[in-house]
């Protein structure tokens, strides 16, 4: 008792009290949203990726290249569409699903006449007002043009399989405008600055002239702060980029990596979804990264890197520890639950071993379910460093069972091994700990 009311005690008061808040914001939830209406896309795309891609996976067996250079490689061009239309124009799935969330958001909780379609459709052209590259020069802004090999910029629109700024590296500047155009367009409706069209007016009418005055509104904004920054030589793309590229920067480090799982597990352990949470910040660094990974960058955070590598069984890991209580452990009750929580585990989802055995606040098993994922990550995050497996460039549904997620994600033979050593050190953290909450619980059961 002393140990809950200590311990977790806490973690209630200084991290469960403060993350629950922020997981109100509705902002927050309109970017967990937003990242979740974008997965289908990502995955499907991703997988053509896999495709063009999996001939490198098997170079110790050339025969796998020569059949994929005499049919599927003649066709590349007709099938990597789809992966040029879904991460290469990621940025405008985010700015459309995050704008309709949080506009949908707004009109719900606080009664306002808003319209979910006109919001993600401001959201929209404000985004594509911060995409053209514009200079100020010799008193003059002009659109900037090169046909410098390797860059092409045609009127301000950089390309490159497509326009360079609507895939993955305008994420961030998405979810700004996203956010900066929903509350335009709520300030405008509560104070009432729109045209308001009779009753017998079509719906779809009416909505198009509701959203005209904030369009004009939204579109002064972007003009004037984005002037105002070109003359500065640069514009709101680049200043947005600037304090990401740090936050990314710092999530690609092992320090990095650490708090984020210490953060993820300690909500976790007081009854929160800590992924939720936390990765609704992290997932879109990791898909601008895991789209750098496809063009030859080795980012650690990137794709689905946490389900293949880190955390292997669910949230903690706990897919060794499922398969031990399944078949090793001696109580009744973790010999239970373990043979009931080892399919769902398979596929990486792990509520009924969390709230079964239980692993919230348990003091029994705390330490390892915080302390298992920073072993598997630290694993994942050597492999990669020491160049021991290629980086993550490809999406994969989150419950793709261990070995083969990263096999999908990296067209890597050698991530197969190293997924399942990053889930052996995960047991091997819960080894000791289990075995003394078995031997408790087999005392209780007084076998």
């Amino acid at each position: 008792m002393d140990e809950q009311k200590g311990f977790f005690g806490l973690l209630e008061k200084y991290l469960m009290g403060p993350m629950g808040k922020i997981a109100q914001y509705k902002v927050v939830r309109a970017i967990t949203a937003a990242g979740m209406a974008a997965v289908p896309f990502t995955i499907v795309g991703s997988m053509f990726l896999v495709f063009s891609i999996l001939p490198q996976a098997f170079s110790f067996w050339p025969v796998v290249a020569d059949v994929f250079a005499a049919s599927f490689d003649k066709f590349t061009a007709l099938y990597m569409v789809a992966n040029y239309a879904t991460m290469g124009s990621l940025s405008l799935y985010f700015v459309l699903s995050m704008a309709y969330e949080l506009t949908k958001i707004y009109a719900e909780e606080e009664e306002l006449n808003m319209s979910p379609l006109n919001g993600a459709l401001l959201a929209l052209f404000a985004f594509i007002m911060t995409v053209p590259q514009i200079i100020f020069k010799d008193g003059m802004m002009s659109a900037v043009q090169s046909l410098k090999e390797g860059t092409v910029i045609a009127d301000g629109w950089a390309m490159g399989n497509g326009v360079t700024r609507f895939g993955t590296t305008g994420i961030f500047t998405a979810i700004i405008m996203a956010i900066v155009t929903v509350l335009i367009y709520r300030m405008c409706i509560k104070h009432n600055w729109v045209i308001k069209m009779p009753a017998s007016v079509p719906e779809g009418v009416s909505r198009g002239f509701t959203a005209l005055i904030p369009s004009f509104v939204v579109a002064f904004t972007v003009i004037v702060i984005n002037g105002a920054l070109v003359a500065l030589g640069t514009d709101i793309f680049q200043v947005i980029a600037i304090p990401f590229s740090f936050v990314g920067g710092l999530t690609n480090t092992w320090i990095g990596l650490v708090v984020i799982y210490l953060l993820t597990q300690a909500l976790w352990i007081v009854g929160i979804h800590g992924a939720n949470i936390v990765f609704a910040f992290v997932n879109p660094i990791a898909l601008t990264n895991m789209a750098l990974n496809a063009e030859g960058a080795r980012n650690i955070v990137a794709g689905e890197f946490s389900n293949m590598f880190v955390i292997a069984g669910g949230s903690g890991a706990t897919l060794g520890l499922c398969i031990w209580c399944a078949f090793r452990a001696r109580s009744a009750q973790l010999s239970a639950i373990g043979k009931a929580s080892i399919v769902p585990g398979i596929f990486n989802i792990n509520e009924p071993l969390i709230f079964g055995l239980p692993i919230i606040y348990n003091p029994a098993l705390a330490i390892p379910f915080m302390t298992a994922p920073i072993a598997s990550m630290s694993v994942y995050y050597f492999a990669m460093k020491t160049n021991l497996i290629n980086a993550v460039v490809a999406q994969v549904p989150w419950p793709t069972p261990v070995g083969i997620g990263a096999f999908l994600g990296t067209a890597d033979v050698k991530a197969i091994p190293v997924a399942l050593v990053c889930s052996l050190v995960a047991f091997l953290v819960y080894w000791p700990f289990v075995r003394q909450y078995d031997k408790q619980l087999l005392a209780e059961e007084g076998v």
